[in-house]
């Protein structure tokens, strides 16, 4: 090891004691020196001293190595290249004073070099990972070009006005260094109208193609936004109950709204932006190396530095933002706790404890504030630290002129593409960060896209006629949001065409889940529903649901009309149905007295009905269908005494055929039933007609107080 270290300390001196050998004025020889010094170093140390090295920290030294080693001939190189000139730099003699502080800046320079490399490009053993990201991104992108298939001509013609207003505004700054020169030397008429005549064509033609491509790209994604909103609605309604349990409203509006307009940035917008960026930048670069390709190579020493600042600051500045978002929303829910909150605040005489959590809330975010600032402001003070460079490049450009290789209208024209070049160079390598971003909220509308319903809705049966015969085999089920807690266990139940079936039993003990099996809202882990004898999910959708009609507890009713929320789902429904079904309902007569009658609007969400009249009218759109199955959920429960006598009297036995399956807790609705069923704890514990239940003094007969709410004689029994 010890001649090892002789050898490097003697190759790590420099090339002066070799270049005799090539001759101190042979530029040539020197280069050659430089380069054979700079392989023999490097091919040292990455053999004898890096072999005890762990593999993925001899990665990491085996590229500082190369940039410590080879830093220097590389530099020397390009200089002899642009400039000319003797060797300066680890070829001048050992008594040189420069010489230490050249190695210095050697070791810094290589240091930096390798920094900005692994933070670009790092080492990392999730590589596999890493692929399979960017794939995904990449198919998520080319599905997000798929789905503006309908839209390829506007973005053909964004893209043309793009070009064409890139190209014109590029050429602005060269006849305007051309305008310097004619107005710096002999003075041409014909040469400076020419001049000012393409300047002003290229300014007017540039502000007309950008105003044409914005307006064919605001189009565009106009127009996606619309058809993906579409489609993921139409996905997201036929998903099963079960998934609008366990996604929360706002998951779901949000990926209607933002996400789907990020999703259109992600070509549109994005696209826009990079390709503008990207032709301007390209075209700036052939225009400046047509100007001075010396002072073109100069000008891009800065961009690793620049790509290697802007990538950090991105990554930081983004995340803090992101916090102070969800900090200023913690702020905020304590605010509004407070405000919902304000009767017991004032009860319980805790202003000033409120008004303290909502200031130290407010603190949290004005340190992250303070933070993300202080990282702006450090990243504007890093961008000053360019104008050492841009002061070499005035020094050379003047070098250059004096040497008749540039004129002054040329090094005006560029200055001005070098100052606009460092802000593309910047927006090219924040817009992939973007677009990533946005490719990531695609994937989560695709995730819903691409979702297929747990219930299926695939059935193709469509008999002309249905019985209405429904049967429950041996029933397990338990609800998506709690999988280990069967809410029916070996439940079997019989419903008889012509026949009224009432459910009864204590809270929670699976009577509405029974209604919610038959309607397909769910599907049964085990066991299966017969209807006529065939499974229920072979029925085609559409038709189940025609032939199986449930009025709820709590009806919802849509924005519109009295008429339209009758007539829901229904097409060119004649207004003698409306009328007839509104009458069996008992809402013939108060939908009369309204100003409006028929056309009366509800408001959102019936706002503008009572309880009773939301229920009658929910009465009226079931029977309006005629279905052959009838669902009855608790519907008496905010009806009078002579609605409900008319609901169950008239319109529960228009017809003789049908199957009504009822479930109250009021004891004058089920004690007419044909068929009483007391359900607890997922099981049938009785079944029969009231007086048989009550003749057996079994659990119907005990748990009758509990079952039903109303006082009346039969209790007593």
């Amino acid at each position: 090891m010890a001649i090892v270290g002789s050898i490097l300390c003697a190759l790590s001196l420099g090339t002066a004691e070799l270049l005799p050998l090539f001759g101190n004025h042979d530029v040539l020889g020197g280069l050659v020196c430089m380069w054979s010094v700079a392989i023999t170093r490097w091919a040292l140390i990455c053999s004898l001293l890096l072999s005890n090295v762990d593999l993925k920290q001899r990665a990491v030294m085996k590229r500082w190595s190369a940039a410590h080693c080879f830093l220097g001939s590389v530099y020397e190189s390009c200089r002899q290249v642009m400039f000319g000139g003797p060797l300066e730099s680890g070829a001048a003699p050992l008594e040189n004073p420069w010489q230490p502080w050249f190695l210095v800046l050697n070791t810094v320079a290589a240091a930096a070099a390798c920094l900005f490399w692994e933070i670009t490009f790092p080492d990392s053993n999730g590589e596999s990972n890493g692929k399979e990201k960017k794939q995904k991104a990449r198919v998520l992108f080319m599905r997000v070009l798929r789905f503006y298939r309908p839209d390829y001509l506007l973005l053909l013609g964004a893209f043309v006005f793009l070009s064409a207003a890139v190209l014109c505004e590029m050429f602005i700054p060269f006849y305007t260094g051309k305008v310097i020169d004619i107005l710096g030397t002999q003075y041409h008429w014909h040469d400076f109208r020419a001049a000012i005549f393409f300047m002003g064509l290229f300014s007017i033609t540039s502000s007309l193609s950008a105003g044409c491509r914005g307006g064919l790209f605001m189009c565009a994604i106009s127009s996606f936004t619309s058809r993906v909103k579409v489609k993921l609605f139409g996905a997201l309604v036929h998903q099963e109950i079960g998934f609008f349990e366990l996604t929360k409203t706002g998951d779901l509006t949000s990926r209607l709204s933002t996400d789907t307009t990020l999703m259109a940035r992600a070509v549109a917008l994005n696209v826009n932006v990079l390709l503008r960026t990207l032709i301007k930048t390209l075209g700036m670069l052939s225009l400046m190396c047509s100007l001075s390709w010396k002072l073109t190579v100069l000008m891009l020493m800065e961009t690793p530095a620049t790509g290697l600042l802007q990538s950090i600051y991105d990554a930081y500045y983004q995340r803090l933002s992101r916090e102070v978002q969800d900090s200023m929303a913690r702020a905020n829910d304590v605010a509004g706790e407070a405000v919902a909150g304000i009767r017991s605040v004032r009860s319980f005489s805790t202003e000033k404890s409120e008004s303290l959590r909502y200031g130290n809330k407010l603190l949290d975010t004005h340190k992250l504030i303070v933070r993300r600032d202080t990282v702006r402001t450090l990243y504007l003070l890093l961008r000053r630290v360019q104008i050492p460079l841009f002061v070499a490049m005035l020094y050379y450009g003047r070098r250059f002129i004096q040497s008749g290789q540039m004129t002054t209208g040329n090094l005006v024209s560029f200055i001005l593409y070098q100052t606009d070049l460092g802000d593309n160079i910047r927006t090219l390598i924040y817009i992939f960060g973007d677009m990533l971003n946005s490719v990531g909220a695609a994937g989560k509308v695709f995730e819903y896209l691409d979702r297929k319903p747990q219930v299926s809705t695939d059935g193709i049966l469509q008999p002309d006629t249905l019985r209405g015969h429904a049967q429950f085999h041996n029933l397990t089920f338990s609800y998506p949001t709690r999988p280990d807690r069967p809410v029916l266990q070996g439940f079997s139940l019989e419903l008889k065409p012509g026949q009224m079936t009432a459910l009864v039993g204590p809270s929670g003990g699976g009577k509405s889940t029974c209604v919610s099996l038959l309607e397909r809202f769910y599907q049964p882990q085990e066991g299966e529903i017969l209807l006529d004898g065939q499974p229920l999910q072979s029925y085609q959708h559409q038709y189940l649901h025609s032939k199986v009609a449930m009025v709820g507890q709590e009806p919802v009713l849509f924005s519109g009309s009295i008429r339209d929320n009758i007539t829901y789902g229904l097409k060119n429904c004649p207004l003698e149905k409306v009328y007839d079904a509104a009458q069996k309902a008992n809402a013939h007569g108060f939908i009369s007295q309204l100003e409006h009658g028929y056309d009366t609007d509800v408001g959102e969400r019936g706002g503008q009905l009572s309880g009773g009249q939301k229920q009658r009218i929910a009465i009226a759109r079931a029977l309006i269908r005629e279905p052959q199955i009838l669902i009855l959920d608790e519907i008496t429960s905010c009806l009078d005494t002579e609605t409900e006598h008319m609901v169950n009297n008239d319109a529960l036995v228009s017809c003789p055929s049908q199957t009504l399956l009822v479930i109250a807790h009021k004891l004058k609705t089920v004690e007419k039933a044909d068929q009483i069923v007391l359900i607890d704890n997922g099981t049938v514990l009785e079944k029969g007609t009231h007086q048989e239940l009550m003749d057996r003094k079994g659990s119907y007969y005990r748990l009758r107080e509990k079952i039903f709410t109303e006082n009346s004689p039969q209790n007593s029994h």
